[in-house]
C-alpha cells in the first residue's frame, strides 16, 4: 500500500513539474535566471498571471512583471560575511509578441540592481526591463 502511494505522489508531483504545450496562436516567453537565483512569472499587462514558471501571450504588446530572487556579494556590501538577499519586481514592455514565436527572458543582477532582457529564438536582444521595487530578504 505504500508503494502505491509513494508511487502515485511521485507521478503527481513529476506531471505537475512539467510544462503545457505551446499554443501556436499565442507567444511564448521562458524564463532564465542565472546561477542560484529564481526568477518567476508575476503579471501580464498588471494582472497576475497563474503560472510562475512561463508567459503566454497574446501576439501584440504586453508588459510582463517578474520576481527576480538574488544574492548581493558581501564585496559589494562591505564588511560582512554572507551575501544579501534581494527581492524584486521587474518590468519589461515589448510591443511585437508574434504568434508561434518563443522568447527567452534572462535576468542577473550588478550588485543591487537586477536587470532583465528579452531575446528572440535567434538570440537577439529585443528589449530590456526595468526594477519596479526591491526588499531585502
Amino acid at each position: 500500500m505504500r508503494a502505491l502511494l509513494l508511487s502515485s505522489s511521485i507521478l503527481l508531483i513529476s506531471a505537475c513539474s512539467t510544462l503545457p504545450d505551446p499554443d501556436p496562436n499565442q507567444a511564448w516567453v521562458d524564463l532564465t535566471p542565472n546561477d542560484d537565483t529564481s526568477l518567476h512569472a508575476l503579471q501580464v499587462d498588471e494582472r497576475d498571471w497563474a503560472d510562475s514558471r512561463y508567459f503566454e501571450v497574446q501576439p501584440g504588446g504586453h508588459e510582463l512583471t517578474v520576481r527576480y530572487q538574488f544574492p548581493v556579494a558581501p564585496s559589494n556590501i562591505g564588511p560582512v560575511e554572507a551575501p544579501l538577499w534581494r527581492d524584486c519586481q521587474v518590468k519589461l514592455s515589448f510591443k511585437d509578441f508574434n504568434a508561434g514565436q518563443r522568447y527567452q527572458l534572462q535576468a542577473g543582477s550588478i550588485g543591487f540592481r537586477p536587470w532583465v532582457k528579452l531575446y528572440d529564438q535567434q538570440q537577439k536582444l529585443l528589449g530590456q526591463g526595468a526594477p519596479a521595487g526591491c526588499q531585502r530578504t
